[in-house]
């Protein structure tokens, strides 16, 4: 099965996104990129890992950071300042931009919805589930109880839908935002990959 498209996935966390992305490059044998394009972005901008995934899906100011992630904290105690965050984000950008000119493929988060330049060969997703059910996997996958499995959701999708609403001007999560929002606790994983797999050869 291919598909000419790229298609762009977006998620909240502990839906299952990143799982739906990697089954459905498998079925549709083309590339996917999550974690990848952050390597990507280092590698070609000249910028350490560390610094990219520090501005990774985060909100545009460090302040918002600081108090869970100690990387962000040291920098900003260091006096770096906004002029590498913009260096990161444009690495990000530049690397979509790249990666989308390589062909069919599956970004995973990092706005790459908007980013992307041939908006009319792009498949956006966006990947939800119930709390009660995120909450029951990330309890599971981080081995953390359940108020703090709870919290971790939060604050991550709080700082993925700044980013995203920030940088794209759209609304993170928001149906409008998206060709389909897909449910993934009632589908299932599989059955989540195999509907979008029907979707792309459109």
């Amino acid at each position: 099965m291919k598909t000419e498209r790229i298609i762009t996935i977006g998620r909240q966390f502990g839906s299952g996104g990143r799982e739906v992305g990697i089954k459905l490059a498998e079925k549709l044998e083309i590339p996917v990129y999550d974690k990848e394009l952050l390597e990507r972005a280092a590698r070609e901008s000249g910028l350490s890992e560390a610094v990219i995934k520090t501005y990774d899906e985060k909100p545009r100011s460090l302040l918002f950071t600081a108090a869970t992630d100690p990387y962000a904290f040291g920098m900003m105690s260091a006096g770096i300042d906004e002029s590498v965050e913009n260096r990161a984000i444009n690495a990000s950008m530049k690397a979509i931009w790249k990666i989308e000119k390589e062909g069919p493929c599956i970004i995973i988060g990092r706005g790459a919805d908007y980013f992307v330049k041939n908006q009319e060969n792009c498949l956006k997703v966006f990947i939800y589930a119930p709390m009660e059910d995120r909450i029951r996997t990330i309890m599971e996958r981080e081995n953390l109880p359940e108020d703090k499995a709870k919290k971790l959701i939060t604050q991550t999708d709080k700082k993925r839908a700044a980013y995203y609403n920030f940088y794209t001007m759209k609304q993170w999560g928001a149906m409008e935002s998206y060709d389909v929002c897909i449910n993934s606790s009632y589908h299932g994983i599989d059955g989540t990959v195999d509907i979008l797999a029907q979707m792309a050869m459109y």
